[in-house]
Formats: C-alpha cells, sequence, structure tokens
C-alpha cells in the first residue's frame, strides 16, 4: 500500500457488517422477552454501532426497559456478535463463550476493570450469530479514526495526563499477568497448536492463521518476519501469563485518565507477558508511523518503549533484556500485519479497497515492519 493510500485507509470508517440495524433492534427485543421474567414487555429503542474502534467483532450498543417484580428496570448494554462468515471475518473462529468466560474470570480474580458480563447466547437463530452482552460502562476511549495522536483529547490532555493514562494502562497489564494460573480455570485460554511452551504455541497459531488469511496469496514481507521470529528466539521466555491479546489504549474506557473497562478480549491466550506488553507499544508506534507520512506532531513521548517496559518492569518485578523486547516488537508487528492484511481482504469485499499487485502492499506498515526486521 501506498504511503497516500495507508493514510487514507487510516482515516476512512471500515463496513463491519450487512446486518440490517432495525432488524436488529427488533431480534434483540424478542430474545430479551424470552430470557427476561414472564410479563417483562421488554422495550429497545434503537441499536448503534460504534465508529471510532473496531475491525473484528461486531459490537452494537442498546438501551433497554422491562418490567420486572412490578417495577420499572433500565439498563445499558452492549452486544458483541461474532460476524457474519459472509462479511469475511478477521479471524476464522470467534468463540464467544471463551471471551464470556475469561471476562468473568478476569473479573473475579483481579482488579482488571472489566465490563460485568451479563448473558451469553450461543444459539445462532436470533440474530444469526452467538451474541454476548455485557453491561455498557461510562467512559471515554482513544478513537483509532482518526488515530488519537492525529488529534484528539489525548493530544489536547497535558504531558502530564498523557503519563498518568500510559502508567494505569500499564498497570492493567501488570494486574492481569498476576492473576495465578495454578488450579486451570483458564486453561481453555492456550492455544491448541503444537509446540512446547506457550511462545511456540502461540506463534504457530499465528502462522496457522496465516495460512488460512492468505487464500492463495504469498506475503513475502509476512514470511520473512515469521523466519526472523524463529531466528531470533528469547532465550527466556518467562512464565505464561493471562494473555488479553489486544492489548491497546483503544480498547479500553477511560474516567479522566484512568482506566474504568478493558474490552475485546477476542484474542485472549496464554502467552509470556512480553506478547501484551510488546503490542501495546508496538500500536502506538504503528500510529506515530502513520502521523509522520502526514507531517503530523504526533505523541512522540508517548509509549516510548524503554519508559512503557520501565514501567511494567517496576511493576511486575520481572525484568526483560533490550534483545527480547526488540522480538516482542518485531511478533507484534508482525501479527498487525496479519491482521492488515485479513482487513484489506474485508475492504475488498465490501469495494472500499482493491488488491494490488504486490500483497504486501495491503500491510499499511509494510515499510515500518521492513525497517524493524
Amino acid at each position: 500500500m501506498s504511503d497516500k493510500n495507508a493514510i487514507a485507509a487510516a482515516g476512512e470508517p471500515i463496513k463491519r457488517t450487512s446486518r440490517n440495524p432495525d432488524e436488529v433492534r427488533r431480534t434483540i427485543e424478542l430474545w430479551l422477552a424470552r430470557i427476561l421474567v414472564p410479563g417483562a414487555g421488554p422495550r429497545v429503542p434503537s441499536v448503534t454501532s460504534p465508529d471510532a474502534n473496531g475491525m473484528s467483532s461486531e459490537t452494537l450498543c442498546f438501551d433497554a426497559s422491562w418490567k420486572e417484580a412490578g417495577r420499572k428496570m433500565r439498563g445499558s448494554f452492549v452486544a458483541r456478535l461474532a460476524p457474519d462468515v459472509a462479511d469475511i471475518p478477521v479471524f476464522p473462529r470467534y468463540d464467544l463463550e471463551a471471551q464470556f468466560r475469561v471476562m468473568r474470570l478476569v473479573g473475579e480474580r483481579s482488579s482488571v476493570p472489566v465490563p460485568p458480563a451479563r448473558w451469553l447466547e450461543p444459539d445462532p437463530i436470533h440474530i444469526g450469530s452467538p451474541f454476548l452482552v455485557m453491561e455498557r460502562v461510562d467512559g471515554r476511549v482513544p478513537p483509532d479514526v482518526m488515530p488519537y495522536n492525529f488529534g484528539s483529547w489525548m493530544t489536547e490532555a497535558t504531558a502530564e495526563q498523557r503519563r498518568e493514562l500510559q502508567e494505569a494502562s500499564l498497570r492493567v497489564l501488570v494486574d492481569l499477568h498476576a492473576i495465578d494460573l495454578g488450579d486451570g480455570a483458564f486453561a481453555f485460554l492456550s492455544p491448541t497448536t503444537a509446540g512446547e511452551t506457550a511462545l511456540r504455541r502461540h506463534v504457530e497459531d499465528w502462522r496457522a492463521f496465516y495460512e488460512w488469511m492468505r487464500e492463495g496469496r504469498t506475503f513475502p514481507l509476512i514470511e520473512r518476519a515469521f523466519s526472523w521470529i524463529d531466528e531470533n528466539w528469547p532465550a527466556d521466555e518467562g512464565a505464561p501469563v493471562v494473555s488479553w491479546g489486544d492489548s491497546r489504549i483503544g480498547n479500553m474506557l477511560f474516567d479522566g485518565f484512568r482506566p474504568v473497562a478493558v474490552l475485546d478480549w477476542e484474542m485472549a491466550s496464554i502467552a509470556p507477558r512480553g506478547v501484551d506488553v510488546g503490542w501495546m507499544i508496538f500500536l502506538h508506534t504503528f500510529f506515530e508511523d502513520i502521523a509522520a507520512q502526514m507531517n503530523l506532531p504526533g505523541l512522540p513521548e508517548f509509549m516510548r518503549p524503554d519508559d512503557a517496559w520501565a514501567s511494567y518492569e517496576a511493576g511486575s518485578g520481572v525484568v526483560v533484556s533490550a534483545t527480547d523486547r526488540h522480538f516482542y516488537a518485531v511478533y507484534a508487528a508482525l501479527r498487525h500485519a496479519l491482521v492488515m492484511a485479513r482487513v484489506h481482504a474485508r475492504r475488498a469485499h465490501f469495494g472500499e479497497a482493491v488488491w494490488p499487485d504486490d500483497p504486501d502492499d495491503a500491510i499499511m506498515h509494510r515499510a515500518l515492519l521492513t525497517r524493524m526486521l
């Protein structure tokens, strides 16, 4: 992808669904009537979908009112749906039951602010796919479209406030990674791919994702990056932890500069802690790279790798070598390349893009990943 096209794509909302919103609203209303107490008479005025963030699962926001024990009840909710297979989903599988379970377990076993998971509907008959419903939490999110470092409440904040947000976000990872895995409650998150260690299984899971998403195409840069990963394996992976997977500030809601909700657990797994830390740092690096292409000042003092790693290590008590820090940065860039290539396929499906002659041009951060290698 050319720099011009990469910049344009960064600012365009991504079409996520072909479902009719009003039909979904009526369906949710009927579904609530089935699961709530008899005679509840639920009403759902409207269903909306947020535009600022997210590329994979469908997210629907709705208010509902109903009667229970003679009282009028109200609630604000968020539904997460597995995307329709006809809409070229980003991932090959969407295990909403696993997302529901991990949210509840993390909420019970840590101080990580996870929205209360309210209902799980595994039957696709209602909306056309399984879905889960969580309580809606009020807060503001650092936007992806346009990226928060282009001009947003993040750029309007002071350096001290951004530092507060950075520290608090990294503290979320510290608290998450401190969860004890001893009783096996999180074993369902471990990748089923072959491998002697958590990191080996994690990498092999993403290698299998590449074989699925490429659909006969060859992405030389992605294959080169996988070879680099194999040749630069960490000397010490460290203990496996509960890995959020999509660990970035764009997947958090903030009250001021304090996280009040940690969202989007579809990439959750069991992996070394560097997988999450590397991803959180790299996603900001990715946005900074786009800002530089547009000659925007960006936020160069925010989420700098050395600062972020130092904060994480101070909170966790676990030190990661500079070599291994770079490994996790490259691994994050590789995984993001895989996701971006699949998102390009999704955009092409909806008529928002075409496939370039060189498949590597579908990777928005092609030049950045090349430099990192």
